[in-house]
């Protein structure tokens, strides 16, 4: 299992484009990928489940992968937070 910690750095935070780009991304690869906000954990591979996560500006975000492409899953995840989901 891979952890890997982020926070939102695009102003808008988490709406529907930014969440479509997480799908996508997550959808490549076979592992079970999870975003964790607090105590809510929701599949990285649901854009209705992103959504309401209801993460805004600054928002500390878990991404978590456990499979056996983890550890790319994880770092393609992280690069659309690094990169404010090419927003900014």
């Amino acid at each position: 299992m891979t952890e890997v910690m982020v926070s939102i750095q695009n102003r808008a935070g988490i709406h529907a484009r930014p969440a479509a780009l997480i799908v996508q991304t997550a959808s490549k690869f076979a592992s079970k990928i999870w975003l964790e906000k607090g105590s809510d954990r929701i599949n990285a591979k649901s854009i209705m489940g992103i959504i309401t996560l209801g993460a805004s500006y600054g928002t500390p975000i878990r991404i978590i992968a456990d499979g056996a492409d983890e550890e790319a899953a994880a770092a393609a995840v992280q690069a659309l937070f690094d990169s404010r989901f090419e927003e900014d």
